[in-house]
């Protein structure tokens, strides 16, 4: 997907689409890196037997309206329980937008409530940062839904089986696994000189080492999330993703998961939103904000 350019002092509906566009280029992104342990690349499925990186970015093009509205709502009130509600609306229509595009299947789910969450932060937040941006989505993550499902999504089912707070304690807690492990270590490897996958995967691979995924304990229990997060570990102990003993590492990590069907999709959630904050700070200086 081209880079995205914001032009200096556009209308508002411009910059909702501008953020949308970069939402959208950090799911496409996140899709393409490989090689991904267990999770959709360019080689293939990964541990999914229903995706493939097309139907991935037919998802993510399919959500770039969510996105947009997201903004345009939030940017139009304060933090409250009635914007909560009214972003979860336009978060339910999308999801309804991206099985449309996947023919039924939920590839992006969880995304829309992390993405959804920072491009209403970012509506809302005077300047880029990605720490505030972080902070604001966590004071609207913060407001109960008043809107209950009629049936329980395998993330909430897994939070409740395995107590664990999933991605709405992510987002609570203003993503630390964001803003404190993955854009740190993005970055990190880009100063060492790594390629910008090497420094993507490296930074996929801190985040699994210590994220309690739900799509892990949903398709493999405890023990995947173990197989994970020590595998990740292994990873970053031979020296991260461009050494020849970390390559190795994350490809046997790669193998276990896929033999037990399991896959770190949110870890992948999460280093969508790495990109996304990413890419805004780094076009900070022509973004023109309130």
């Amino acid at each position: 997907m081209a880079s995205v350019a914001i032009a200096p002092r556009c209308t508002p509906g411009a910059r909702a689409a501008a953020v949308a566009d970069i939402a959208v280029w950090a799911l496409i992104e996140e899709a393409e890196l490989t090689p991904k342990p267990a999770l959709v690349d360019l080689r293939g499925p990964g541990a999914h037997r229903d995706l493939d990186v097309e139907r991935m970015r037919c998802s993510a093009r399919a959500l770039r309206n969510t996105f947009v509205r997201l903004y345009e709502t939030a940017v139009t009130q304060p933090v409250s329980s009635d914007l909560r509600e009214a972003l979860a609306a336009i978060g339910r229509a999308g999801e309804v937008a991206m099985m449309r595009a996947t023919g039924g299947n939920n590839a992006h789910r969880g995304a829309i409530w992390s993405l959804g969450l920072l491009v209403a932060g970012t509506a809302l937040t005077r300047g880029v940062n990605a720490n505030r941006i972080a902070l604001t989505a966590a004071r609207i993550a913060r407001y109960p839904g008043r809107v209950l499902a009629e049936t329980a999504s395998n993330g909430q089912r897994v939070c409740a089986r395995y107590g664990v707070t999933g991605a709405r304690g992510e987002a609570q807690s203003a993503f630390p696994h964001v803003v404190q492990i993955g854009l740190p270590k993005l970055r990190e490897g880009r100063l060492g000189g790594l390629s910008e996958a090497d420094a993507r995967l490296d930074a996929l691979i801190a985040i699994m080492a210590t994220l309690a995924d739900t799509c892990l304990l949903h398709r493999g229990g405890e023990s995947a999330l173990a197989a994970a997060q020590q595998g990740a570990l292994r990873v970053l102990a031979a020296g991260g993703c461009a050494t020849p003993m970390g390559r190795d590492a994350l490809h046997a990590l790669d193998r276990e998961l896929i033999a037990c069907f399991a896959s770190p999709g949110g870890a992948a959630d999460m280093l969508a939103a790495v990109l996304f904050l990413d890419r805004l700070e780094h076009l900070a200086g022509s973004l023109p904000w309130k």
